[in-house]
Order: C-alpha cells, then structure tokens, then sequence
C-alpha cells in the first residue's frame, strides 16, 4: 500500500514537472519563452512574417495595413536592407487601419526585446504612449512613411518619403494642369488623423493660394483606408457636385477605390483624378484612361533606406546633428533635423508606369 502510494505521488511530481516545463518557441528567436496566460492576445508571428535572420539587431517594422502593393512594396526593400546587414527583421502589421493593433505588436516587440521599432502610424497621437514606453525601457524608435507626435513619443528619427511641401506642390501642380488652374476639386483621404496625410493637404493648400489663386478644395472626405469605402464616398461626391473638376486621392487605398468609381460613371475623362498610390495597383486606370498622372516615390527605396537608418541609429551614426546618412546602394541621404528624406515625389504616366514593378 505505501508502495502505491509513494508511486501515485512520484507520477503526479512528473506530470507538474512536465506541465511547468512546456514552452513555445517564437518563430525566429533562439531562445524559449515560457506561456504565460496572462499575455494580452498577440498572433504569433508567422513565417512569413520572419524575413531574415541575423545574429545582429533585431528591428519590427509595422506598416499601417500589411498586405497591400504599396506596403508590400517597402517590405520587399526592408528585406533587401536586412539581408545586406545581417539584421533580424519581423514586419508585421494590422490587416485594416487599426492604431490599437499597432500598439499591441509595438507592446509585444518591447517585451520581447527588440532593438528599434519601426512604424508607420495609425494615429500619431494615440500610438505615442507606447513609442514612449519603448523608448523608457531602451528600444530605439524611428517612424516611417507617417509620422508619430515627435514631442510625446519621444521617436528618434522619421524617414520620410518625401518632403510634405513637395508631395503637396506636385499633386496641386499635376491637377492644374490636368483640370485647370480654376479647377473645382475634392480631396479623398485616408483618416483624418493620419500626420502624414494632413502634412500634405496643409502644403496643397498653399500650393493653391500660392500659384493657383482660383482653385477650389469643395471638401475633404475621409475613406478610413477602405478602398470599398473610398469608392463609395467618390460616388458622392460626383453626384453632389454637379461642377466638379477634379478628385485628389491621397493614399495608396483611397486611390484605386476613387478609380474605381469615377471608371465607372459617365463622367470618366471629364473629372481629372490623381493621387498617390503604387504604379502597379493603378497601372490599368493610366492605361483605360481613367488616370493620367500617379504620385508618389519609390516605396522600395523607402523600406530600405528604413533599415539603414534603423542600423545607424543603434551604431551611432545617425543622430542628433547628423546631416547625412550612407544608406547602402542608395548612396548619401540628407538628415534634415530629425528627418531622413529619401527624395522628392516621382511622376507615373502611360509613358512610364508599365518599367515599375511595385
């Protein structure tokens, strides 16, 4: 009987042991990570997510939407970056624009020990907290393609696209011309609290009082980064305004959402429409007609030149008072403050869109 017993005891030992001993691996990370139920709800990273790996610095880049030509596009050059320095990059992100997804990955890449988080904004005041928090317990941070609130997230650098003033004077010069000087025009956007986004409507409109004094913005529409959203509000807009001269859609999801619904109405070649968005995802609207001028820089170059920069901040290079930085087969970039600017906006017509493959 006290044989029993001393076994029945010994096996429940082994099985607590067991038990107690189980952990998880996260996918590209050498070391074990006990489960903890406690964790907030954080989707393991999955292999895709995992670029490249390293034994050297360990960078989370977050997009605003993953999935989508244009951030797709900037992963590709994050990857190439990567894989050049030998760094351990994971970029992920929400799949619609969620500023509190961003800030569960942003909570999950602190604990797990990163060492710079790179992210594009939902919201550049909502995600401060936690760039904060990050920064408090010493991961760098740097933003991209938008910006957080520098003053309370405490991030680093921005690596910037393109300069505001220019994004915004070309896309004012791209619809004189294409509607007129005195063109009566609606600007779709994607949130109406993205810095990014707001950066450049503030340069359009001084474009505009500047140069194109009898040029009209009649509105300002939000598509909350939903292209099916976007197409609905252009809708709208071509039936409210029976006037209308031109549409500017200012994101990667606005754009092919507002072409979509202007290919559509009898109004196609009479209402001028250009914005920013990826060649590729616009490429059959230059090509119908529909649209005839595409904005933006390469986003490639821009994922790339992420990366760079993410490495010279934690060797020291890029900081406060630097004027340049080296960022690999994109030769000197200027550090304007605390800006690293990768160049000034490219121009996509039926000419060229068809050599860009992103």
């Amino acid at each position: 009987m006290l044989r029993r017993g001393l076994l029945l005891c010994l096996s429940v030992l082994l099985l607590i042991g067991l038990t107690v001993g189980c952990t998880t691996k996260t996918p590209g990370e050498g070391t074990e990570t006990a489960v903890t139920p406690s964790e907030p709800p954080i989707r393991t990273p999955q292999p895709e997510d995992l670029l490249t790996t390293g034994a050297g610095l360990k960078v989370a880049m977050i997009p605003k939407i993953k999935g989508i030509d244009y951030f797709n596009a900037t992963q590709k050059g994050a990857k190439e970056a990567a894989q050049a320095l030998g760094i351990e990059l994971v970029f992920d992100g929400p799949m619609e624009s969620s500023v509190d997804r961003q800030i569960e990955l942003i909570d999950s890449f602190i604990t797990r020990k990163f060492d710079v988080i790179a992210v594009s904004p939902n919201d550049p005041d909502a995600i401060a907290p936690v760039l904060k928090r990050a920064r408090d317990q010493g991961v760098h941070v740097v933003t991209w393609d938008a910006d957080a609130n520098p003053k309370t997230s405490g991030r680093e650098f921005f690596i910037d696209q393109a300069s505001p003033e220019s994004v915004g004077r070309t896309l004012v010069d791209v619809m004189a011309k294409e509607a007129g000087e005195d063109a009566k025009t609606v600007i779709v956007t994607g949130t109406l609290t993205a810095a990014n986004q707001n950066e450049w409507m503030k340069w359009m409109e001084l474009q505009i009082k500047e140069k194109y004094p009898k040029m009209r913005i009649l509105a300002k529409k939000a598509s909350e980064e939903d292209q099916q959203l976007a197409r609905q509000v252009t809708q709208d807009v071509l039936t409210a305004y029976d006037d209308l001269d031109g549409i500017f859609a200012i994101t990667s999801v606005a754009f092919p959402g507002a072409a979509t619904a202007l290919e559509k109405s009898p109004r196609k070649g009479k209402v001028a429409l250009t914005g920013l968005s990826s060649p590729k995802t616009m490429r059959k609207w230059v090509e119908n007609g529909t649209v005839k001028t595409v904005v933006l820089w390469n986003p490639v170059d821009l994922g790339y030149l992420t990366i760079y920069a993410s490495k010279a901040l934690c060797d020291g290079t890029l900081k406060p008072g630097a004027t340049s930085l080296e960022a690999g087969r994109l030769g000197g970039k200027d550090v304007v403050e605390d800006r690293v600017v990768l160049g000034d906006p490219m121009l996509f017509t039926k000419d060229n869109i068809a050599r860009f493959g992103f």
